[in-house]
This record gives structure tokens, C-alpha cells and sequence, in this order.
């Protein structure tokens, strides 16, 4: 069982009243799907918008390493930070929710690499993202790895804040504003989507991996699904 993480729980709350279920249970946001109809696998293209970028980050262990290390994964890489108050715990519970959507597919799921990166580096160090992790990440190994990452400080932060356009401004109570942005990344480092909060609906997101799988194996791939 997960436990939503303080001190995004009232946030977390509050967004759920206003469709977004409760954590526990792992249910789909039906407002999403709704208003955004989600469309068949391959019927659609995702043509490269931008190449991904990489940059040495920390696991939670402490361990550096790149952020695009597995070349034979679709990337799905959510940019937040851990006493967000606002977004962050829904996008956190979205992913949360797309990790268990795709461990219903083994075969899926091993080709799924889902990254939380956090820009606040000061406070979520690599122990801060081990207990976040610990409080968000499915227990269940059929589940796609979930990596919890942050910088080893704001100089390597910067350049990848940079090549994703993610900006992030401190408030005088520190606070930190952003606008929510998650990144689907192919095999080849190149951005295939950018979604906002309101696009960030697991269901979608998994139809949108469908398609680069697809799109990878070719008409012959695509006509035998």
C-alpha cells in the first residue's frame, strides 16, 4: 500500500476533489479521458520534437550517473519537486498510476523506463528521494522500473532545466513555481510528447507507448497487433 507523501497530501486531496481519485486504488482520472478521447494505438504519429537531453544526476543511493542511461527504453520523465504543495503530488500519483497500468503487461513494462527528477537539489538529496520513492514506487516486480532522481547541485541542474525548457522560480517563502511538464522519450533520445497536468492521464501515456512500439516494429509490426 502507498502512502501519499506529506506535504503534498492537502494538494493531493484538494485536486481530487476536483476529479483526480484518491491514491489508494490507483483509479484513472475520468475528467482526462473525457474531455481528451483517447485514441487507438498506431492511429496517430508522434514525429520527434526535440532530441532528449541527458546530464549527470544522483540516484538514490548517491551514485552518479546520466539521466538517459537505458538507450533500449521509452523514457517517460516527470520534472517535480518533493514539498511541491500544488502539482506535484497529482503528477506523482499519476505515474504512480501509469507504473501500475503497464505492470498489467510484462511485456510492456520491460520496455517502459519511468524518471522523477527533481529541481530542487538543496533539499531532495539522494535520502529525500529514497523515502519519497519509497512512499510512490509499486512493490510489484511485473511493475516498469522507477527511477527517483536529483541533481548533484544547481550547476548540473541548470543545463537540463535548459534543453527541457522547465523554469523554475524561488518565492520569498521558498516555495518554488513551475509549470508541471513530463516527457515521453524514445529509444533514440528524442522528445515524442510533452504533456501538461491535464494531458498527464496514465491511459493515455501508455496508448502514446503503444505507438512508438509500433512505430518501432514496422508496418509488418504494426499490422500483426
Amino acid at each position: 500500500m502507498r502512502k501519499i507523501p506529506l506535504p503534498g497530501l492537502a494538494a493531493f486531496l484538494l485536486g481530487a476533489a476536483f476529479g483526480a481519485s484518491a491514491h489508494e486504488g490507483h483509479q484513472p482520472r475520468s475528467e482526462a479521458a473525457a474531455v481528451f478521447p483517447i485514441p487507438a494505438p498506431g492511429s496517430y504519429r508522434l514525429p520527434p520534437i526535440k532530441p532528449a537531453a541527458g546530464g549527470t544526476v544522483l540516484d538514490e543511493t548517491g551514485r552518479r550517473r546520466d539521466l538517459l542511461d537505458d538507450a533500449h527504453a521509452i523514457t517517460v520523465l516527470a520534472l517535480i519537486y518533493t514539498r511541491c504543495g500544488d502539482v506535484c503530488p497529482l503528477a506523482s500519483a499519476d505515474m504512480a498510476r501509469l507504473q501500475d497500468l503497464a505492470a498489467k503487461e510484462p511485456g510492456l513494462a520491460r520496455r517502459i523506463r519511468l524518471v522523477t527528477l527533481s529541481f530542487d537539489p538543496e533539499h531532495d538529496t539522494p535520502e529525500v528521494m529514497r523515502r519519497f520513492a519509497a512512499a510512490w514506487r509499486s512493490a510489484d516486480p511485473a511493475a516498469p522500473a522507477w527511477a527517483f532522481l536529483t541533481a548533484p547541485d544547481r550547476a548540473a541542474l541548470a543545463p537540463i532545466l535548459a534543453a527541457y525548457g522547465q523554469r523554475v522560480d524561488a518565492r520569498p517563502d521558498g516555495a518554488l513555481n513551475h509549470v508541471f511538464r513530463a516527457f515521453l522519450i524514445d529509444p533514440k533520445a528524442r522528445v515524442r510528447n510533452i504533456y501538461s497536468l491535464d494531458f498527464f492521464e496514465p491511459a493515455l501515456v501508455v496508448t502514446d507507448i503503444r505507438t512508438l512500439l509500433l512505430e518501432e516494429s514496422g508496418p509488418e509490426g504494426a499490422e500483426g497487433r
